[in-house]
């Protein structure tokens, strides 16, 4: 099907919004009226450099405040639609979208909003145009698709018909059955379906209309649903994104396109309209690949934790360092950003690389050049939405790549890598979650909000079915917010604090928690006094959730990089998320004694 998106959804000028659409990988655009006010290209201008892109103009919009008005006010309204057909035919639009009004001059007549539909249609249709009509959900007397349709088939102009959007229909509280009428509607009056997800937020619907819409897939409407009984109709228009947001409207139009057509490819994925290479479930992680300018304080804290180094690659400045199946990579090699130290890439063992490879590519993830020796192993590898660059490995056979060194096993407390927890930039956030859903089929869990001294923080876990993938995605509340910089590797032990004594002995330093934290652990659970003396003493933190109990602990950070040991008892499933406001707040105190 054709893709479009609205430029509204974009930020930059009409110029850097157009160009982003098209290199993403767009069919068209819809032109949003103000950002053709205020380029400095005249309508024939844009219609050259829409063509030279490869971007039809689907939709001109809006044209509001239109009908069931009094018959002087109508008078002005033509001359006003006359004046836009004019421009829309300099610019080669064919389609104008006009919303159900919202003036206070309107009145509940629908025979008078069809008369009126009727006479712009005739007038449009002298511009070789035709007329989308559309129920805003805050429309004064039209707010519902099935009311729009209806005006518009008493209507009766074959250059009148109705434009449907899934933020207006689902943000209603639409059921499924609602959606059905949604088939009794031909195909051939529906000018034009406008795509929108958004979270579920109990507020005014036009503020969230005009601050949270997402891209499908990202929030929780059902808009796969909504398209499946919209392609029953026969609809043979494109697949178009209007997404009013003010994260993206902030970020570089480039990523957000992407991101954007990214939702599109897998929402015709998901209504059967497209077929893509099938999504290949990682089954464990292989390694997580840290980049350090200075392998001593790396080194000290692996140690520590009971790490051997146990080989170094052949060609590259890399260490691999493990214990059980828990396997850290340390590279000198590449230039390290501000920070120091940080969590740069991560191995997901996998079933069938190159087809995961495959698809990662078909769904818009960079696929990243390596530089390797003609005898190393070859790995593809694509780059997450926060730049972590993702490792597909079949087997073992990268480990070929690295030559032994001698070592003394550590007695071991870890087996492997429980989850990782990545800090995504503040507008890559929704980007990741359906990055990590769709790109590597991963379930996505409930997004959860964190307390932090300094703000509220948002984290949302992807894993794979049996946990043996668990990736924790974090942002902070603002663009300038520095709070949450920080990553973290997970340990899976299943003795946390025979972990956490062995750390401390062999010179590690663990994340001092607040007495006041154990105090208050004591009246919340049935905890013996010696467990919360030993709890206390290691800054062991304890959740339980229905499934079980998790028991957890950190290490002090080195660069952006620290490690937690975990240990879940009887199935629990989550992350502790209730401590990690103590956690936050805790690791805002050392950096304020260490200045780190």
């Amino acid at each position: 099907m054709r893709t479009s998106i609205a430029t509204v959804s974009l930020s930059g000028s009409l110029t850097e919004k157009l160009t982003a659409a098209s290199r993403a990988g767009f069919d068209g655009v819809e032109i949003f009226e103000n950002d053709l006010l205020a380029s400095p290209l005249t309508p024939e201008e844009i219609r050259a450099r829409c063509a030279d892109l490869g971007l039809g103009i689907d939709l001109y919009q809006p044209m509001r405040d239109i009908e069931a008005v009094p018959a002087d006010e109508f008078a002005r309204n033509l001359r006003r639609a006359r004046h836009k057909f004019e421009l829309m035919r300099r610019l080669g639009a064919d389609t104008v979208l006009v919303c159900s009004s919202v003036s206070p001059l309107a009145v509940d007549d629908d025979p008078l909003a069809a008369e009126q539909l009727h006479q712009l249609a005739d007038l449009a249709q002298d511009f070789g145009i035709r007329v989308a009509y559309e129920a805003l959900a805050w429309g004064r007397h039209v707010n519902t698709y099935d009311h729009a349709w209806r005006i518009v088939d008493a209507a009766g102009h074959p250059a009148l018909g109705t434009c449907l959007d899934s933020f207006h229909i689902l943000s209603r509280g639409s059921e499924p059955k609602d959606l059905e009428g949604i088939e009794d509607i031909p195909g051939e009056k529906i000018f034009f379906l406008q795509l929108a997800d958004a979270p579920l937020l109990a507020m005014d619907v036009l503020q969230w209309s005009r601050h949270y819409r997402c891209f499908p897939g990202q929030g929780g409407f059902d808009v796969a649903g909504l398209v499946q009984h919209v392609l029953r109709t026969g609809y043979a228009g494109p697949l178009s994104l209007e997404v009013f947001n003010d994260v993206f409207r902030q970020a570089e139009a480039g990523p957000t396109a992407v991101d954007a057509h990214r939702s599109l490819l897998v929402l015709q994925e998901a209504v059967g309209a497209a077929a893509l290479p099938q999504p290949v479930v990682p089954t464990g992680v292989a390694f997580a690949e840290l980049v350090t300018p200075d392998t001593a304080p790396v080194s000290a804290l692996l140690a520590a934790l009971g790490f051997a180094r146990t080989a170094r690659h052949r060609t590259k400045p890399v260490d691999l360092w493990q214990q059980g199946e828990a396997r850290i990579l340390v590279n000198t090699g590449p230039a390290v950003p501000r920070g120091g130290t940080q969590l740069a890439a991560i191995g997901l063992q996998s079933p069938d690389p190159a087809a995961a490879a495959e698809r990662a590519e078909a769904l818009l993830a960079p696929v990243l050049p390596r530089r390797r020796a003609p005898e190393d192993a070859p790995l593809d590898a694509v780059a997450a939405p926060d730049g972590t660059e993702l490792f597909f490995c079949g087997s073992d056979r990268w480990r070929a790549d690295f030559e032994h060194l001698a070592h003394t096993p550590a007695a071991t407390d870890v087996h492997r890598i429980d989850h990782l927890a990545l800090t995504q930039p503040w507008h890559h956030f929704d980007e990741a979650t359906l990055f990590h859903r769709s790109v590597l089929g991963l379930h996505a869990q409930e997004s959860v909000d964190v307390a932090d001294p300094y703000g509220l923080l948002r984290s949302r876990a992807v894993t794979n079915a049996d946990g043996s993938v668990r990736i924790a995605l974090t942002v902070g509340a603002a663009p300038t917010d520095d709070t949450v910089r920080a990553q973290h590797i997970a340990l899976a032990t299943d003795d946390v604090i025979a972990a956490a004594r062995r750390f401390r002995e062999a010179g590690g330093r663990l994340l001092p928690v607040p007495a006041n934290y154990h105090d208050d652990l004591a009246a919340r659970y049935d905890l013996t006094d010696e467990e919360l003396t030993t709890h206390r003493d290691l800054g062991i933190l304890y959740d339980r959730d229905a499934y079980g109990v998790f028991r957890h602990c950190y290490t002090q950070t080195v660069g952006r990089v620290f490690f937690e040991l975990v240990q879940r008892d009887d199935g629990y499933r989550g992350y502790g998320a209730q401590n990690a406001p103590v956690r936050l707040a805790a690791q805002h105190a050392m950096k304020a004694v260490t200045g780190g």
